[in-house]
């Protein structure tokens, strides 16, 4: 037989090629002449190898040029884990920029990856039983977030949105270990050695001893769609297009609730005098216009 069958229908077509664009016309051409080919001789029933393609960008060197020997603008990654340790190289490079855009390497700005993960190291310091709702919102959030994102591969805003909730916790000052697990596991694909020993430090088992316990095979958490939606959300006053103020309301509020708050306020009054509004333009969970 051809190939095993089952191994076959597993595996194949690939879910994804993820590549250079300079590499793409010729492993394209290969690849998918010898899946047309075998698939018309009757051994595959697909017709494409691949059935999505995701380009990777390019990390240019500090001066924002392609890096070259000539242009003395190599930038060493053995040097660089050498000096900030793999996980901080790593998580930089998914932090500087969209995946599929890249950019100039920054070497003032893996510093402040490396001051990121210093905090989330001292982390274990702030778990307690129990926790304020906002940091039990704000993992629940981080989860919805960095979830999508990989799927997405916008690993970039994946990584911002585990600084925002790291800054949230730490404002608090308190998290359980349920909620710094999650958190753990978030920050397992993009720093994936600090992440492997503060879950041992949290108490599992060492990788790769009797019975492992490794972070990178625990079960990727889940979230509850209660707790990602915000009872509150910031106002935005405007009068005639010019922002006048801003304040915290009910999500739940209605038009007619805002209209009626942002019109008792005295930055509002201030600005409108005695004149009558002519038009109020409400965008729900975000702005209230008067225009005047």
């Amino acid at each position: 037989k051809f190939a095993d069958a089952k191994k076959m229908k597993a595996w194949l077509p690939v879910r994804m090629y993820v590549g250079g664009a300079e590499h793409t016309v010729l492993h394209l051409l290969y690849s998918r002449f010898f899946t047309k080919f075998l698939a018309d001789q009757g051994y595959l029933d697909f017709t494409e190898p691949f059935m999505a393609l995701r380009h990777q960008g390019l990390i240019l060197g500090p001066d924002g040029q392609k890096m070259s020997k000539s242009r003395g603008n190599v930038v060493d990654p053995d040097d660089l884990v050498a000096r900030h340790g793999a996980d901080a190289v790593r998580l930089h490079l998914c932090f500087m920029a969209e995946y599929d855009k890249g950019g100039p390497w920054s070497p003032t700005g893996i510093l402040g990856v490396v001051r990121f993960l210093e905090r989330v190291w001292k982390l274990p310091n702030l778990i307690k039983e129990e926790e304020p709702q906002r940091v039990t919102r704000a993992v629940q959030k981080v989860v919805k977030k960095v979830s999508e994102d990989i799927q997405a591969f916008k690993f970039n805003t994946a990584v911002s949105a585990l600084m925002v909730a790291l800054n949230e916790i730490e404002a608090q000052g308190m998290v359980t270990k349920n909620s710094f697990e999650q958190y753990l596991k978030l920050l397992a694909p993009f720093a994936p050695h600090i992440a492997e020993e503060l879950w041992e430090g949290a108490g599992h088992l060492p990788a790769g001893e009797a019975g492992k316990d490794s972070i990178h095979l625990a079960e990727w958490p889940g979230y509850d769609e209660a707790l990602v939606v915000d009872d509150t959300f910031t106002l935005v006053v405007q009068v005639n297009g010019k922002v006048r103020d801003s304040f915290e309301v009910p999500a739940s509020i209605t038009e007619k609730e805002a209209v009626k708050l942002t019109l008792v306020r005295e930055s509002v009054k201030k600005h409108i005098s005695t004149a009558k509004p002519k038009r109020v333009v409400y965008v729900p969970g975000r702005l209230i216009n008067i225009v005047i």
